[in-house]
């Protein structure tokens, strides 16, 4: 199976050269996977990210083979951290002895990791990859019955987090009887929890890592869906840790030279891809601003201040920096822009160009398979285009009933998944085979979006085929904030959908129908007390910032509420 993947979808073997960059091809740890690439020698059957990779370029630096550059560069306005690799390496066997040794995870086991960006998100990373152990991300501003449905849905045995999230992991972790124990990364103690800080900075750092096969659970994230809670995700060492190694460098296209920022939230597969895996697989520094709020002067003086390459972040991103005067501002250093998530405007493309002289390069991508398309560097850049299928991947546009349709006819985008599944694909929706199958129609795994591919092979993103909401890069799903309102009293009905928004693409908007009692009410202020309270029922970022109130809603006969009507008129399509 694993020579068929390959003589099915291995590109070309890249040209040694890309775009003008001289690679090293006999010290780094890309280069040594290149008869693998060629289909020369087979996948292994055994892979482990932190040991195959991580440790290789520790070496690699300690036999002074690789730039000074850091692994790891963390900052946040007040102070620095750098790791080498081979600090990584030391400091993340700590890490893994106390999720093993202390905490008594084994192999398998699954950890909740929900942290801002700060080092310690990353020392755990490897920390599971080193024992073996399933590490599902998740976003600081989750609510309380987030928090719980994601406890209980996963049986995760371990959660680690900060002093900000602690109160409401506390909230509910009595209902959730898989949990065992309790992490918290902080100055001070806490009652019910043990503190990661002191446990790791007393801990051996003897630790033999574990030996994974390459289909063995890695991750498991969260992913919004149109009805129902959040599925979850799951990917395995092949997926995450082995793809990078057997695609090619185009979307990042990186060298050991180079420092990439990411600006991803620690929750999301972007942080996983932009932030752990494909810059390490090419030996190239990380680096990280804590940003508790991402604001334009913070990023811009940030990339005058640093030697950053390469800028990874959600269409959001650019939209705000190019509303400032940015010939105030010099980039240190910065040639590489790529932007992710969600439909980037043309003009904010535009803008950028004429602005900084810097192209910005589109990806587009799913939990499910990370990046999908992708503007590779070099390529021509078509505006409103997401660019061409990414390697290992057969991206095509299909009908209802799976046939490929021509070039310039729009349908739904798919990917190929038999008669081999491509690696880089999820490998379930954990505990839900029902969900699992119906993503695939035909030969193809079926994203949900819609879309058009040209003569060329570009490919233009149209709109999602549900109702899924993207809003500065979050996938939000409708039934979550609808759930939430329609636990307010004021509230009979009430359905959620996108809205156009020029800073963030989209945003959440409700239309409610309102209970007797409450017709009459001022409902300006009732709609700022909705909103105030999907903030403390779910998730912040979730809440809709426009609502509408109507008084009734558009239904099929059967009694179904007609989103995409709402969605049309919204957008001006009616």
């Amino acid at each position: 199976k694993l020579r068929t993947l390959k003589s099915l979808w291995t590109p070309k073997p890249p040209n040694r050269t890309f775009h003008g960059h001289p690679r090293l091809l006999a010290s780094d740890v890309y280069s040594q996977y290149e008869s693998v690439r060629r289909g020369e020698q087979e996948i292994p059957k055994y892979f482990n990210f932190a040991s195959d990779v991580l440790d290789k370029w520790s070496e690699i630096e300690k036999a002074g083979k690789r730039s000074s550059n850091p692994a790891f560069w963390w900052v946040d306005g007040k102070g620095e951290v750098k790791w080498s690799f081979e600090e990584l390496a030391f400091l993340s066997r700590k890490a893994a002895n106390v999720l093993t040794k202390v905490c008594g995870l084994q192999k398998g086991d699954r950890i909740v990791v929900m942290l801002p960006r700060i080092p310690e998100w990353w020392l755990v990373n490897v920390a599971c990859m080193r024992a073996g152990i399933v590490l599902i991300p998740g976003i600081s501003t989750l609510s309380a019955k987030d928090i719980l449905y994601r406890l209980q849905a996963s049986k995760a045995t371990c959660i680690i987090t900060n002093d900000t999230v602690a109160p409401a992991v506390d909230s509910v972790a009595s209902e959730c009887q898989f949990l065992k124990t309790k992490l918290i990364v902080s100055k001070g103690s806490r009652e019910g929890w043990l503190n990661f800080t002191d446990l790791y900075g007393n801990q051996s750092a003897d630790h033999s890592c574990v030996k994974t096969r390459i289909q063995d659970s890695m991750s498991i994230f969260f992913t919004s869906g149109t009805t129902g809670s959040p599925k979850m995700t799951e990917h395995s060492q092949g997926s995450l840790g082995f793809r990078p190694l057997l695609s090619e460098r185009y979307w990042l296209d990186l060298t050991p030279s180079d420092v990439i920022w990411s600006t991803a939230d620690t929750g999301w597969i972007l942080a996983s891809l932009s932030c752990v895996f494909d810059p390490w697989v090419f030996g190239s520094c990380i680096f990280i601003h804590k940003l508790p709020q991402v604001e334009s002067a913070a990023i811009l003086n940030t990339l005058c201040k640093f030697p950053i390459d390469v800028l990874v972040g959600a269409p959001t991103l650019f939209r705000m920096l190019v509303q400032n005067d940015l010939s105030n501002y010099k980039f240190m250093n910065l040639k590489h822009c790529v932007s992710g998530g969600e439909p980037l405007n043309p003009e904010v493309m535009e803008q950028w160009k004429s602005k900084t002289g810097l192209d910005i390069h589109e990806v587009y991508g799913q939990t499910e398979m990370g990046v999908i398309c992708s503007v590779f560097k070099g390529m021509k850049i078509k505006p409103g285009s997401m660019g061409k299928a990414a390697p290992l991947y057969d991206v095509q546009i299909i009908d209802k009933n799976a046939n490929i349709l021509p070039p310039g006819q729009q349908g739904e985008i798919a990917v190929r998944s038999k008669p081999i599944r491509p690696l880089g694909f999820f490998s379930e929706y954990v505990d839900n085979p029902k969900k699992t199958a119906e993503s695939e129609r035909g030969d193809f795994y079926v994203t949900g979006d819609r879309g058009t591919m040209d003569k060329d092979g570009y490919f233009q993103f149209i709109g999602r085929d549900d109702d899924i909401i993207i809003s500065s890069g979050y996938r939000i799903g409708p039934f979550e904030v609808e759930s939430a309102l329609i636990e307010h009293p004021a509230v009979a009905e009430t359905a959620v959908v996108s809205s156009p928004d020029p800073l963030r693409g989209e945003v959440v908007k409700a239309f409610v129908v309102l209970s007797p009692t409450f017709s009459s009410s001022d409902l300006e202020s009732l709609a700022c007390d909705l909103q105030e309270h999907v903030k403390k029922t779910t998730a912040p970022y979730k809440y809709p910032r426009k609502v509408e109130f109507v008084q009734e809603l558009p239904k099929t006969v059967t009694g179904k509420i007609k989103r995409n009507e709402l969605r049309n008129k919204e957008w001006g399509r009616m």
